[in-house]
């Protein structure tokens, strides 16, 4: 015998069939990837169900346990499933009702349980003997209509009964409860959403087959979770919807509460999608001893049957905010949904954005409303034929009851009314049938109302049928109906961010100085390394400037503020604090350049932060030539790196000034020559965004505006000469004037004091920052400073070089650390 043969080759060759082995596996393979594909992994567009999902709902209608009826053990529902429809095992068939029942699964759970059904620690569920199950309600909107032919039934396992292929879901359950599997060589991953949101989507698309993506995203928002949790982000929303594949993160949501004893608390109350708890916990206490997480000292879990509650103690002087954030980016609490909608359509897979997925599902329903009405267009002519006999044999009465009783037999009789009345054979049956009852006046206007009746239903099927307009409204009138009796609030929040945790989650939210060279050198420092000296003193080197440089502006603000960056052209940038690199003292900083894109030869006129871009606030503006403009600051919410433009100026004119302001202050506007004017808000109307704006002092000749500021509630006004000069004058001593006059003196200008640099608001426990053009930073208490009259030149504050200017001043907040001298000034080394 040769080596590698069988004995069936040798001894009955012509039963040995050779084939081409490559060929037979590609062949094998493929059917059994379409096998799982088809039969396991991918849900049925139209109903949103795999087979075995489909099998299970399918088995508990048929054993009536409906959702008005009592529980019935869940092994009971397991061996009807594997023995009818499902021969597999019963772990995968209990797997999926339990899935079923969990409302941290399911959006709108299918199955109502009774007993231990798991936990989202990933606690496993009772055994099937222990719990008890039946259909929730929304599950009948599964399974309504299907004994009315409206869906196509198969063979099941062993051709001994039939099972539906798909069920009629008047509810779009693939996308309110989605869908997660994984085939052979595809995936799928498709969230779910809220039902309110996506019936309107729905009739959106009935009342304009042509709405784009953007029309369906003002109903549709994005994935709404069982587990509620916060989605960062709506670019993959986008994705996903217009294309089928998109990437969400979800983050938990988490609550800070500082303590009495200066210790802060984390209480999360949600958590992203499918994350289990216990294994989150177990992840924080890892990280805690590598030391990877550093300020946690107490971590527990107190959640209970009203909700979730894991409890995150921190070290004393531990900052919140930056443990969180930690927290997001090593551990699930910030997790991605990939989200891939491929679904079966016609027994082929393919990956749906969301426009295909709605309609296929509207087809769906057009295809089972229109069987559903021949079927009972097919029951109501059967009745209106027989209501026609009995009808026909009322009006010959007599006759028929002669013929009955004249008759030997049933048969006879019936025989008889066929061929004398030309009945048919279902209506002669039916008159034989019919209780001597029926033969009285009442039931004989009963009999005639039902016949008129059915005529009637008889006419509506068949304008049903014969009318797409009123398919579409039956169509719209179930979709209004399940979203009153299921629809419920979003749980999940849609925030704006970005695709990645940034560097901002992971810096403290502290105060710091940016300072901004003329040449356009920015840099960021803490604020606590100046020193704060007395009135007169010689200030400190704030930075290392190259020749020909020097300090322009600087501010106090937040590291995760915005700063908006406006030049003089009347263009706004868009920049980040943290952004700005931090550096030392001494430091000369980075071009700004780097980070922000200017035109050729433009310069920065103002920079200052803004935490929140809100409709209650507005940004006033004031130029050089003493115009000044109002707008709301959301307008400027929406800057690109190139920037946009802020305001329109005139070819002589430059930006000024722009201040943050609540729409009921008042502005102060000062001139390089001393006069200053105050009015209110309200003179200047708010314009858009792309305005020129109205006069705000009428200057003189060779006289242009140097500063503006908003007058608040500070007990003085601070005139600061580019001398070194300056006082304090009570906010009492500048009146109130009309927008657009000539104004009052603020500060008498000479040779010895110099030109007006500005005039801001202080309070005796602010802190003054001057700033000069060789570099120095000198700091002072506001109550150090004289406090005299508007018509006067001031007193020496800073002890400036004859080259030298100031150019800058800021007002900052009076530091806990301060040590105050004999002198009556506070000293930090």
């Amino acid at each position: 015998m040769k080596k590698g043969f069988y004995m069936e080759e040798i001894l009955f060759p012509e039963n040995v069939l050779k084939v081409d082995i490559k060929n037979e596996m590609e062949s094998a393979y493929i059917d059994y990837a379409m096998s799982v594909i088809v039969g396991r992994a991918l849900p049925d567009v139209r109903d949103g169900l795999k087979p075995v999902h489909r099998r299970v709902l399918y088995a508990m209608h048929e054993l009536g346990v409906m959702h008005n009826k009592p529980y019935k053990k869940s092994a009971r529902i397991v061996g009807d499933v594997i023995g009818k429809y499902h021969p597999h095992g019963d772990t995968a068939v209990y797997d999926t009702i339990v899935r079923m029942v969990q409302d941290f699964s399911l959006r709108y759970p299918l199955v109502d349980g009774q007993g231990n059904f798991g936990s989202v620690d990933g606690d496993s569920a009772a055994a099937m003997r222990y719990t008890e199950v039946r259909l929730q309600r929304i599950a009948d909107e599964l399974l309504r209509d299907i004994d009315k032919e409206t869906v196509e039934f198969g063979p099941n396992y062993d051709e001994s009964l039939k099972e539906p292929k798909v069920l009629p879901a008047r509810i779009p359950n693939l996308l309110i409860n989605g869908s997660s599997g994984i085939a052979v060589g595809m995936a799928t991953n498709i969230p779910p959403h809220n039902l309110g949101e996506i019936v309107d989507a729905l009739v959106t698309l009935i009342e304009n087959p042509n709405a784009t993506v953007s029309d369906l995203m003002e109903h549709v928002k994005g994935p709404d979770f069982p587990t509620a949790g916060i989605i960062c982000g709506r670019q993959g929303i986008y994705d996903a919807y217009t294309t089928g594949r998109g990437r969400i993160k979800v983050r938990a949501r988490a609550v800070i509460e500082e303590g009495k004893n200066g210790k802060n608390t984390i209480f999360v109350t949600e958590l992203p999608y499918q994350v289990n708890k216990a294994r989150l916990l177990e992840k924080i206490v890892e990280l805690v001893k590598e030391k990877r997480i550093e300020g946690i000292s107490d971590l527990r879990d107190e959640s209970d049957r009203d909700g979730m509650r894991v409890v995150i103690e921190l070290k004393k002087g531990e900052s919140a905010e930056t443990i969180l954030n930690q927290l997001f980016k090593f551990t699930p609490m910030e997790s991605t949904f990939g989200i891939i909608n491929l679904a079966l359509v016609n027994n082929s897979p393919q990956v749906l954005p969301l426009a295909d997925m709605l309609n296929h599902f509207l087809e769906h329903r057009r295809e089972i409303i229109v069987a559903r009405t021949r079927f009972d267009l097919g029951h109501a002519l059967k009745r209106a034929h027989i209501l026609e006999g009995l009808k026909k044999a009322i009006e010959n009465l007599d006759a028929v009851i002669e013929l009955i009783r004249s008759s030997a037999t049933g048969r006879e009789a019936k025989d008889g009314l066929i061929t004398q009345f030309d009945f048919s054979d279902e209506q002669a049956q039916a008159i034989l049938e019919m209780r001597l009852q029926r033969l009285t006046g009442l039931e004989t206007e009963k009999l005639i109302k039902e016949y008129e009746e059915v005529l009637a239903l008889i006419a509506d099927l068949r304008d049903i049928l014969g009318s797409t307009a009123r398919i579409k409204g039956i169509i719209r009138e179930e979709l209004s109906e399940i979203r009153a009796l299921y629809s419920n609030e979003r749980r999940s929040v849609i925030v704006d961010a970005e695709d990645a945790i940034d560097i901002e989650d992971l810096i403290p939210d502290e105060e710091v100085v940016i300072t901004l060279t003329n040449e356009g050198y920015i840099k960021r420092t803490p604020s606590n390394v100046y020193r704060i000296q007395h009135r007169g003193g010689k200030g400190k080197i704030g930075l290392d400037i190259k020749d020909g440089d020097y300090v322009k502006d600087i501010f106090v603000c937040s590291n995760h503020d915005y700063l908006m960056i406006f030049s003089d052209r009347g263009q706004v940038y868009w920049l980040k604090a943290y952004q700005v690199p931090e550096m030392a003292r001494n430091a000369r900083g980075k071009a700004i350049v780097n980070f922000v894109e200017f035109e050729k030869d433009e310069k920065i006129s103002t920079v200052f932060p803004v935490r929140e871009f809100t409709d209650d606030q507005f940004l006033l503006f004031a130029t050089r030539n003493g115009l000044v403009k109002k707008t709301v600051l959301s307008a400027y919410s929406n800057i690109r790196k190139k920037g946009v433009q802020a305001i329109i100026l005139d070819p002589d004119d430059q930006l000024i000034k722009v201040m943050v302001t609540e729409g009921n202050s008042s502005i102060m506007i000062a001139t390089r020559f001393g006069a200053s004017i105050q009015f209110t808000e309200d003179d200047v109307r708010s314009t858009g965004r792309v305005t020129r704006g109205v006069r705000g002092i009428n200057l003189d000749t060779t006289d242009y505006v140097v500063c503006a500021d908003i007058v608040s509630n500070a007990s003085y006004v601070l005139t600061i000469t580019d001398l070194g000069y300056g006082k304090r004058t009570e906010t009492s001593d500048y009146r109130l004037q009309t927008r657009g006059g000539k104004g009052t003196l603020t500060i008498k200008t000479t040779r010895k004091n110099g030109l007006v640099m500005g005039v801001v608001q202080v309070c005796d426990e602010d802190e003054v920052m001057l700033l000069s053009k060789s570099g120095k930073i000198i700091r002072l208490r506001a109550d150090a400073i004289r406090i005299i009259g508007r018509n006067t030149q001031g007193v020496r504050l800073v002890d400036l070089s004859d080259d030298d200017r100031l150019i800058g001043v800021a007002i900052t907040q009076a530091s806990e650390e301060e040590t105050t001298d004999e002198a009556g000034g506070a000293l930090i080394e």
